[in-house]
């Protein structure tokens, strides 16, 4: 009879004999295989934590006591021991499971977690928490050498390491990878832990030394003292955490649960702060994913389990366009360097790596760093591309603002996976940067439609020097490309209009980035009923251009569209600049709801937000309706074929941020 199925608890894990822990552990890789290869997900970081997850849930008791995954990867084994193996046949699937700890699915998950080097500090908070209550329960923490490289990790643990009667296990789940393999002083420093274990049965041997004899005088206690200092250097350097007053176990074999165990309730039984470092494999015991040297299937798609093979793409991907243009901008311009957070792969920039090493830094997990650090190289005369992606701009705002803005600096950030991410959850959904970049003084924002627009939006932000330019693109493959029938000024491409150039309409629709597509769509819907519209699409949307402010001067109603939150973004830039301008026309935003939003695809969650084709076309039939009833003294009446089967969009999530300056109050 198979383990696997009868674990529905840690308390049933706890009930296995010693020697059935290797055969859990290998049902435990074989359903995560089979699992991933449906659905997708991060299965290199849990297959080389099943056995420390094992092991964890032995020991410590959850979820009195606390285990916190930093960034959340590798918490599938978690999920999985703690009731939650019938929910992965959607994992990552709307109305399914998480690819991430959810508080929301279970009591063992402390912390809904996905952003990096987090973990430290949430447990140093939760273990001060329970101190003030007088409650002594441990708090753990796994974090990954990757997420070790962040900035927060070594603020948690300067604050860790001075509470003595605090017991936090820090386990380092050291696989010498985040997404790729870990850089910096760091890096080389765990490696050399790694490398040479055996550092407790010396100094035990110091230590019974040093009890047999019977008179130690200063000199002889100083040489035994300085001999214990230097055989640690050389066997276990661990000294950058023990000169934190951290006390140090390991390095103890990941992948060998009676060791993993004896170090852990070693940690446990110590009261005090605690450093388990585990030497782990990513992938162990798939092929596929341990042959794999760009992450080791950090995150896949589906794929064959018996071979490996992954789904072939359906084409080119934002990426791909993103980082082939970039090669071709660095072989022109010998200034311009590029800048990664440990996201060398994800991001595209291993070609310009490939091409260019000595212009290429990766400066781990370090989003903060990386944007100062590039502060600094506009400084010495560099251009620098920090592509990152968009959820993980919200980390280095400060930097963004204070120390490349303020000094008007020539930083490019290509915010990858912008708008809707969709499966990784509300943490991953790149909906925010606009908001954020809105408030940016002399921020450039660039939305691309399709192909053509981002390598064009691309080199003129490079081109730039006057001040900070960002580039945004959604995850995933490009659509069609939209060509424009005419350019206004140069800076706004126009899609469609059936009334003339020179004449004004009903309607003038603008829409941000690839969101072109489906208000092209609905624009020709429009039209067709005899609706004078006209869809534009300009690349570049901040600063708005003029040419927006002309046009809307002709229209009876502005309609923005945008994959970003409401608040603060492209359709409140453009009723700004509207009443800036004395600009009466009255303007209905579509965009985000100002919420976390549910796992789904991208593209289902933009129908559930009305921002698909019959979306954009409902909500703006519906103001149509509503200004002709207003201006009439009518009431207007609900249409029945204005709804679309299925999906009656919620119109007060997306018009409550447009403003009519004549009435001087939000429209609705």
């Amino acid at each position: 009879m198979p383990l696997l199925p009868t674990i529905t608890s840690p308390a049933d894990l706890r009930a296995l004999a010693a020697e059935q822990l290797p055969v859990l552990a290998t049902e435990i890789r074989d359903f995560l295989v089979r699992s991933c290869a449906r659905t997708g997900g991060h299965l290199g970081p849990n297959l080389g934590a099943v056995e420390l997850t094992i092991a964890l849930h032995r020991v410590f008791d959850s979820p009195r006591e606390p285990i916190i995954f930093d960034t959340g990867h590798q918490s599938y084994v978690h999920k999985i021991l703690t009731g939650r193996q019938d929910g992965f046949e959607r994992l990552k699937v709307a109305g399914g499971l998480s690819g991430y700890p959810s508080r929301e699915e279970s009591e063992h998950d402390w912390v809904e977690n996905s952003h990096a080097s987090t973990a430290l500090s949430y447990a140093d908070g939760m273990a001060k928490a329970f101190a003030v209550r007088g409650d002594s329960r441990p708090v753990v923490a796994v974090v990954g050498d990757g997420a070790l490289t962040g900035g927060m990790s070594w603020e948690a643990l300067n604050n860790i390491a001075v509470a003595k009667d605090r017991a936090v296990i820090i386990v380092v789940n050291d696989n010498g990878r985040s997404y790729s393999p870990t850089i910096g002083g760091l890096a080389n420093r765990l490696a050399s832990l790694r490398l040479r274990p055996g550092y407790e049965d010396m100094l035990e041997g110091i230590k019974k030394s040093l009890g047999r004899t019977p008179m130690v005088g200063p000199a002889l206690y100083d040489a035994l003292h300085g001999m214990k200092k230097g055989v640690k250097d050389v066997i276990a350097p661990q000294g950058m955490f023990e000169d934190l007053g951290l006390k140090y176990v390991g390095a103890v074999d990941g992948h060998d649960i009676e060791a993993l165990e004896s170090a852990l309730r070693r940690a446990r039984d110590f009261g005090a702060p605690v450093i388990v470092h585990c030497v782990t494999t990513k992938g162990f015991g798939y092929a596929p994913a341990q042959a794999h040297k760009e992450d080791a299937w950090h995150s896949t798609g589906a794929f064959d389990p018996d071979n490996g093979m992954l789904t072939p793409a359906a084409g080119p991907t934002w990426t791909e366009v993103f980082s082939a243009e970039l090669v071709r901008i660095g072989a022109a311009r010998s200034d311009v360097v590029a800048i990664t957070a440990a996201m060398l792969y994800p991001t595209g920039l291993a070609p310009f790596a490939r091409a260019y090493p000595e212009r290429t830094f990766d400066v781990g997990i370090a989003e903060q760093h990386a944007v100062t650090s590039a502060a600094g190289m506009a400084m010495g005369g560099l251009h620098p591309v920090v592509a990152i992606y968009a959820t993980f701009l919200n980390r280095a705002f400060d930097q963004m603002l204070l120390d490349v803005a303020l000094h008007r600096l020539p930083v490019t950030l290509v915010l990858d996976r912008a708008g809707i991410t969709g499966d990784d959850g509300p943490s991953h959904n790149g909906m925010w940067d606009l908001s954020i970049l809105g408030v940016v003084p002399g921020m450039r924002v660039a939305a691309p439609r399709d192909e053509p627009t981002l390598r064009t939006a691309l080199r003129e932000a490079v081109a730039h020097e006057d001040g900070p330019t960002a580039v945004r693109f959604p995850k995933g493959g490009l659509g069609a490309e939209l060509p424009a029938l005419r350019a206004v000024d140069g800076t706004v491409d126009v899609l469609l209009e059936n009334n003339g150039e020179d004449r004004g309409v009903e309607v003038l629709l603008v829409a941000a980035g690839p969101l072109a597509a489906a208000a092209l769509v609905a624009g020709a819907s429009i039209a067709q009923e005899g609706r004078a519209i006209r869809v534009v699409s300009p690349t570049w949307i901040r600063p708005v251009p003029q040419a927006v402010l002309d046009l809307a001067r002709t229209a009876e109603l502005v309609v923005t569209v945008e994959d970003g939150g409401l608040s603060g973004g492209f359709g409140d830039w453009v009723a700004q600049r509207l009443r800036a301008d004395s600009v009466d026309t009255p303007v209905l935003t579509l965009g985000l709801a100002q919420e976390f939003l549910d796992v789904g695809k991208r593209a289902d969650l933009l129908v559930t937000a009305g921002l698909d084709a019959d979306g954009i076309a409902y909500s703006v039939r519906a103001r149509m309706a509503a200004q002709h009833a207003a201006l009439h003294g009518e009431e207007a009446e609900h249409d029945p074929a204005l709804s679309r089967a299925g999906n009656v969009v919620d119109l007060s999530r997306n018009e409550t941020r447009g403003t009519d300056p004549a009435a001087g109050s939000a429209s609705s």
